[in-house]
């Protein structure tokens, strides 16, 4: 490891976090709870080391993006200044208007560097279906800030579909949904980006392996009965050192067979709708089985949102195990809600632990 790194990890490990409480606990030479690593704070920014500062190409304005898209090939980079905001309102009122990104392209900015936010790609549109659509597998969005138009919880909304009396599903998607970046192709890479308001999922994978989405701060994505941070519906991503904030679940799975995620080193800063990490059962899709999901790793996150950490609504196909977790608002019982299958153990507890269990 390069000295300016391990500087950078002794200032992060000593850092106070979110109300002025560590990201994790040490408990007889064992981390509990979430730790930055060699790349740079949990959640990204100023300190972050895998930052890209040039492209082949320099776009400026939503005309100048569109093209550079448009014309990108597999191994460019598509570079947006951190100064740069760019609107998408207009045009997604008027042509439903979704970015596209090829396969192997890299769309950067420069969030961190030298106190630069990352260039802001926004829409006021509540109509915005899709703001990123993945078009192949090997993509990367890095440095960005993705800005959505809904932050809201919309609990009336939901109520009125599926309290007495509604018409449940049909009534609910009469309100628009929004997704922020969608793929359906392998190893899409989601790193050092501030990504929020997005009713559905700030992103949506909907099929794919090897996806890796991290040290990215991801918030405000709490509309109710969806607002996910990372949903999977048929994918395999690893999902770590991301900050998540004001979400319904921060991470979440249909549960269909092939649907697994490993999270670890993540932080829950304090505020959820709902659960923070999920995966749905076969009850929950109607298709006659128990199964969540094929394989689930869950370890050293840290949860200070007083909803529940983490629920598992059926039976993995193939794994499921919740380990060396801090859940400084939770006690052994009632962190983790889960069936058979399902292994919880060796996790922190309370705000002062002296033991695991």
């Amino acid at each position: 490891m390069k000295p300016c790194c391990v500087v950078l990890m002794m200032i992060l490990a000593s850092t106070l976090w979110a109300a002025g409480e560590m990201s994790y606990t040490i408990l007889e030479d064992v981390v509990y709870g979430a730790q930055p690593d060699e790349r740079g704070p949990i959640g990204g920014g100023m300190g972050y080391v895998d930052v890209v500062t040039s492209g082949d190409t320099v776009a400026t304005t939503l005309e100048e993006l569109i093209d550079a898209l448009d014309t990108a090939s597999a191994g460019e980079v598509v570079l947006i200044p951190g100064d740069v905001e760019i609107d998408m309102t207009t045009l997604v009122y008027i042509d439903k208007l979704v970015l596209e990104l090829p396969g192997g392209v890299t769309l950067a900015s420069d969030r961190g560097v030298d106190g630069s936010p990352g260039a802001l790609i926004y829409s006021d549109a509540l109509d915005t279906r899709v703001m990123l659509q993945v078009l192949g597998p090997d993509a990367r969005v890095t440095g960005l800030r993705l800005r959505g138009p809904n932050k809201k919880r919309y609990m009336d909304h939901h109520r009125r579909a599926f309290g007495p009396g509604g018409d449940g599903h049909s009534y609910y998607y009469k309100f628009p949904t929004q997704r922020g970046i969608v793929t359906s192709d392998d190893r899409l890479r989601v790193d050092n980006c501030e990504i929020s308001g997005f009713g559905h999922a700030a992103i949506f994978l909907q099929s794919g392996h090897d996806h890796h989405i991290h040290h990215n701060f991801i918030h405000h994505c709490q509309y109710n009965g969806l607002g996910y941070g990372v949903s999977h519906s048929e994918a395999a991503s690893i999902i770590e050192h991301n900050l998540f904030d004001w979400n319904r679940h921060s991470i979440a799975g249909t549960g269909s067979p092939g649907c697994s995620y490993i999270a670890r080193h993540n932080i829950e800063l304090g505020t959820s709708l709902s659960h923070c990490f999920d995966m749905h059962g076969g009850r929950d899709r109607g298709d006659g089985t128990d199964v969540a999901g094929t394989a689930i790793i869950i370890h050293n996150n840290t949860f200070r949102a007083d909803k529940t950490p983490v629920v598992i609504r059926g039976v993995p196909e193939e794994t499921c195990e919740v380990f060396h977790n801090w859940f400084p608002e939770h006690e052994p019982g009632n962190a983790v809600r889960a069936e058979n299958g399902v292994r919880v153990f060796d996790n922190a507890y309370g705000p002062n632990p002296e033991t695991a269990e």
